[in-house]
């Protein structure tokens, strides 16, 4: 299990986005203790070859997701995780990456 150093970003960039400032407190707390509970994996150069070679790979036929999805997939991928997420939609169209729902 972990979670990709792309996530903590997206995570970070919500908090900052909060209407309160005590509910981005809250937010940046949690971020900090899941990022010291749960392991978090950078983007190495084979998870960058692997997300470009999707990306190529995909966006010839016709097939887009945003940039920050392909890194989370691809590094899920390169470590032989299956991806939980909300975003079904976005992450199934990744080849090979087994994608579930919490």
């Amino acid at each position: 299990m972990g979670i990709s150093v792309v996530t903590i970003a997206e995570l970070v960039h919500g908090a900052y986005r909060s209407k309160t400032q005590v509910q981005q407190q809250r937010r940046l707390e949690f971020i900090e203790r899941l990022s010291s509970d749960v392991p978090v994996h950078p983007v190495t150069l084979a998870i960058a070859r692997l997300a470009g070679r999707i990306e190529g790979q995909q966006e010839a036929v016709r097939v887009q997701f945003a940039f920050e999805d392909l890194l989370i997939g691809a590094t899920a991928l390169h470590l032989g995780y299956e991806l939980a997420t909300l975003n079904l939609r976005d992450f199934q169209k990744i080849p090979g990456l087994s994608v579930i729902q919490p």
